[in-house]
């Protein structure tokens, strides 16, 4: 098995390469996230703190999922993405077709008798996007569209679903984020930790971040 194992896997959903229900267009950003992970040379890193030879399981592992939707399967891997889309109300008038409340499957949007129009309920909102195609007046437009970032997911005897940041990050801000928590991950691990093995730990003892981001902050 160690002969297999190559310290890191990058999975993706459908939606790099087409699919309707994509909130985002992601097809570059997997090849970028891998470039980083083969120059952190995470196989040689394992084996010097792995006790022992490798397995899968020590493998960091990363997922993209352009929209909610998730069929990668981003909430239990150490760090996963989700492409994002964040509506906002505009000044254009409203024909009250009802088609953005249909269109969201969260009971986010709301458009009762007499409302000029829709109503948001940001709580309930994933940000799919789906309100935003349907829109027929530009009523509906996207305030903010990037990717939402999970972190910590993990299986096996103690699973662990990823918190979210909270935050919908720019593809710039989404790889330097990612390189922090990679560089958490080399700096915490014992033993071949997973990252939502390490977190919990450093949680526990009240130590902060390497660099003092504040997105970090919100987990750690």
């Amino acid at each position: 098995m160690e002969q297999e194992v190559k310290g890191f896997q990058v999975e993706t959903c459908f939606g790099t390469t087409d699919c309707p229900n994509r909130a985002v267009e992601a097809s570059g950003i997997p090849q970028k996230i891998e470039q980083i992970l083969i120059k952190r040379d995470l196989k040689t890193f394992l084996k010097e703190r792995v006790q022992g030879p490798l397995k899968m399981h020590h493998e960091l592992r990363l997922s993209l999922s352009c929209c909610p939707n998730a069929c990668s399967r981003p909430q239990i891997v150490d760090l996963g993405i989700i492409g994002a889309q964040k509506p906002k109300m505009t000044g254009e008038p409203c024909s009250r077709c009802r088609a953005c409340v249909e269109a969201c499957r969260e009971g986010a949007i709301r458009l009762d008798d007499g409302e000029e129009k829709p109503t948001f309920h940001m709580e309930k909102c994933l940000y799919c996007g789906q309100c935003l195609k349907v829109c027929p007046t530009g009523t509906l437009q996207v305030d903010q569209e990037g990717f939402r970032l999970l972190v910590g997911g993990k299986l096996g005897r103690h699973p662990r679903l990823g918190k979210d940041l909270g935050e919908i990050f720019t593809e710039p801000d989404l790889l330097s984020v990612l390189n922090e928590y990679l560089d958490l991950y080399q700096t915490h691990n014992q033993n071949g930790e997973r990252l939502g093995e390490i977190l919990p730990r450093l949680n526990e003892k009240g130590l902060e971040s390497p660099k003092g981001n504040p997105a970090l902050q919100k987990e750690i």
